[in-house]
């Protein structure tokens, strides 16, 4: 593709949408380069800079015929898709199309499998970050969707049809906004992973999150981090529950201020995202005790499987935080598919080949033990905190099955006594992380006020050039599980 006029010449300012001006404010300034002559298309392709790192991008014009696109238009975004793979370039859409042009029929709908086809090729080979402006309508619904994370503005709409075809076809009726707004997609569908409080904001999030996937770093024992202790975050009763937002701050460099969570309303359960460590990027996977009690169910196993796919196709270390009681039990769970999307999760981290690390905080049981990037799946080093456990179940429960009769015959009035001593007794027996110290599924305990710079080390050990994000040839792509 062959640039052809700079972002230096005047630009009509008459409407907001303008891709030229979606462009330019995007872009690092003067670094815009058209990708080919002016014309009447409904896409404008461009090369440029974010932060300094070189990406591709491109942009619906809504200001013609809502964005529609036909062939044309499809095959230009292909081809800037297939440049950015070509060159090992980020690319950006931005997005506010109707979808595919109807007038157009079948040939339009061929170009925007162009479009998919494109996505799909580049997967895993080069960050492919959306950016949805207003109204995404089918194809132009399912490109974002193929990417690896998906930025909306106040005004996104995303949907394959809108609310008149629902009501026509199904008699529900609904808003544009309420089905598929931002808050529709961040809470209930998972498709949306940043919402963005202006159109400005989401240009700002494109750039936090390219700086965090084009400059990598490298782990520096000497990165400056929160000077306090993550352990005493947790509260002293093990039954308590607590938010692990503070905790993954106090973890990451400077408070986590480089932290950006990804799909934070969406199975919040689990709680995945970006960040630095050591000055280097890597992406965390830590269970939230203080959502279902930290419990995997079929949703979070889902959100935490893509993402570990996609941080293992763009080569980006993991961290892992557990403090999980075991999958969550319910006929709702079991015919929602837990089986088959924790079964992703199990298959994400073990098909993985980036570094990542696990720390077990409190406690971490049954299934959810395993799913958890465990030893026997490949975690390149497991620690614990001190009062970590490790074990089938809760020593409680345990207790529930393996001494039902004991308690049943035991006088009421010492019944309660008995079930303690055998929790407690349980819990020294079958819990704690001496059993797995000694089978090596767990490497080191290790004090909690020197989390960090044990983290670090063991990241810093282990990463090689063989994980360089400018490998040419990523394992797999980053299928939208």
């Amino acid at each position: 593709m062959t640039p052809t006029s700079s972002s230096n010449a005047p630009v009509v300012q008459s409407d907001p949408r303008r891709p030229q001006l979606r462009l330019a404010r995007l872009l690092d300034d003067g670094s815009v380069v058209r990708l080919h002559d002016d014309d009447e298309l409904a896409v404008v392709a461009v090369r440029g800079r974010i932060g300094g790192a070189d990406v591709f991008a491109f942009c619906t014009d809504a200001g013609k015929k809502g964005g529609a696109l036909g062939l044309a238009e499809c095959l230009r975004i292909a081809r800037t898709v297939d440049a950015a793979a070509a060159e090992g370039w980020p690319v950006i859409g931005l997005w506010h199309s109707g979808g595919a042009r109807l007038t157009d029929g079948v040939e339009a709908m061929h170009g925007m499998a162009q479009v998919f086809a494109a996505i799909v090729r580049a997967s895993g080979k080069v960050p492919q970050l959306s950016v949805v402006l207003g109204p995404a309508a089918g194809g132009a619904a399912y490109g974002p969707a193929l990417t690896d994370l998906v930025i909306t503005a106040p005004d996104a709409r995303i949907f394959i049809t809108g609310p008149d075809v629902v009501r026509g076809v199904t008699g529900e009726v609904i808003s544009m906004e309420d089905l598929g707004g931002p808050d529709a997609h961040a809470r209930k569908s998972g498709v949306n992973h940043v919402a963005a409080v202006s159109e400005a904001d989401a240009y700002a999030r494109v750039h936090h999150l390219l700086g965090l996937l084009t400059r990598r770093g490298s782990f520096d024992p000497s990165a400056p981090g929160h000077p306090g202790n993550p352990g005493a975050l947790l509260p002293l009763s093990p039954q308590r529950a607590y938010d692990v937002h503070p905790v993954i701050r106090s973890i990451l460099d400077r408070g986590g201020e480089s932290f950006q969570e990804l799909q934070a309303k969406w199975a919040p359960n689990i709680v995945v995202g970006l960040g630095r460590l050591g000055g280097a990027t890597v992406g965390t996977v830590a269970n939230n005790p203080l959502r279902k009690g930290g419990c995997l169910d079929s949703l979070s196993a889902e959100k935490a499987a893509r993402f570990v796919r996609m941080c293992d196709a763009l080569a980006i270390p993991l961290l892992v935080l557990v403090d999980v009681p075991g999958f969550l039990p319910g006929v709702g769970q079991e015919w929602g598919g837990v089986v088959r999307r924790g079964a992703k999760l199990l298959y994400a981290f073990a098909e993985a080949s980036v570094p990542r690390v696990t720390l077990v905080m409190r406690k971490s049981y049954g299934g959810a033990y395993i799913a958890m990037n465990c030893r026997a799946l490949g975690a390149t080093e497991v620690f614990a905190w001190p009062q970590a456990e490790v074990a089938v179940m809760g020593p409680e429960a345990a207790v529930e099955v393996l001494h039902r009769k004991r308690l049943a015959a035991a006088d009421v009035t010492g019944r309660a006594a008995l079930r303690t001593e055998l929790v407690e007794e349980q819990r020294r027996t079958a819990g704690g992380v001496a059993r797995a110290l000694e089978l090596g599924v767990i490497d080191e305990v290790i004090d909690p006020a020197h989390t960090r710079a044990r983290l670090i080390a063991a990241f810093a050990a282990t990463w090689r050039p063989a994980f360089d994000p400018a490998r040419s040839e990523a394992a797999h792509g980053n299928i939208p599980l």
